[in-house]
């Protein structure tokens, strides 16, 4: 008998169907004496699609951080919003490399870096940085999407690429924490569109896998850490909460993915990340000077239609 070729969607069917589905969120604590991935970390990466690591980032390194976005004029000289379907928005600054400051130290860090290695198997380069802030009672939706979604249009031709979402502040459901569906990255990437400002996933096919995989509400304590793959179809509702929620959130693509030429702009291709020890972070004493981070000019990027009208100060939490 002649061997069934199966299509890709088939294969992604099985591999969903073979995915074990979980009640409750996975989570490790992080220890930055002894810390490394370990296989079962791996496994839950590989067949959830996350790995959440609870106190990644310090009390200390988190001040840091914080005077970095609250005490300069990084947010207000170069934030901007993105307008949901219902007009509100959640607001970012995004820069594509990494810089010298205290978050450039972050992003360069081997806490940071080398996991994300570990999870996708080779050598990673910083794609870009962001803070998303949902204010108090203003916040917008993040709607449903994969990154991939957003990266596809900008020359990457595989998903060997993952995010690595921190909390500034305390994220939970009232304040608009992150949802998502742990498994969906084996689906393949799923179509996108304009949705308001945003790239969203379609609906219907998010509706489907809703009845499929168990949605999670990823509440996180300031410094938790959450790696997840570029597929991972995820979202937050807004913040109508009277608490602040602001996320520090790196993104990095594989070494060998390396973005089309012709569409990668305005995003970077494979530039070699210098990896800087963990203890970089607290003796960094730059948190004013961020020459070199390449901040974006949101009416450059293709994939989302940004509200440059309203103010963009920063809040204290």
């Amino acid at each position: 008998m002649s061997p069934i070729h199966r299509s890709p969607k088939d294969k992604n069917k099985e591999k969903l169907m073979k995915t074990p589905q979980m009640d409750t969120l996975i989570d490790f604590p992080f220890d930055d004496k002894k810390f490394e991935v370990t296989d079962e970390m791996k496994k839950c990466f590989d067949e959830q699609g996350y790995l959440l690591l609870r106190g990644l980032l310090s009390p200390e390194e988190l001040k840091k951080v914080r005077n970095v976005l609250e005490n300069t004029d990084m947010i207000k000289k170069h934030g901007y919003g993105i307008p949901d379907a219902s007009g509100r928005m959640p607001r970012m600054v995004l820069w594509r490399a990494p810089g010298s400051d205290v978050t450039g130290m972050i992003c360069r860090c081997e806490k940071v870096v080398t996991t994300s290695e570990k999870l996708l198997g080779g050598e990673v380069y910083h794609y870009s940085s962001k803070v998303v802030m949902k204010d108090p009672m203003v916040g917008g939706r993040q709607e449903w999407h994969q990154d991939y979604g957003y990266w596809y249009k900008n020359g990457l031709l595989y998903p060997d690429a993952l995010s690595v979402f921190i909390p500034v502040d305390r994220c939970n459901k009232s304040n608009g924490c992150l949802q998502i569906l742990p498994g969906s990255h084996v689906c393949g990437r799923i179509e996108h569109g304009m949705v308001a400002g945003q790239t969203g996933a379609d609906l219907e096919r998010v509706k489907q896998l809703e009845q499929k995989l168990p949605k999670h509400y990823v509440e996180m304590e300031a410094g938790d850490a959450l790696f997840f793959h570029s597929n991972v179809l995820h979202c937050s509702d807004p913040n109508d909460s009277p608490n602040r929620r602001w996320a520090f959130i790196m993104a990095y693509n594989m070494a060998t993915n390396d973005p089309v030429e012709s569409l990668a702009a305005p995003f970077p291709r494979y530039t070699k990340l210098e990896k800087v020890p963990n203890s970089a972070i607290l003796e960094c004493t730059n948190e004013t000077d961020f020459s070199g981070k390449d901040f974006l000019d949101p009416t450059e990027d293709k994939t989302v239609k940004a509200d440059l009208s309203r103010p963009t100060n920063a809040t204290k939490a």
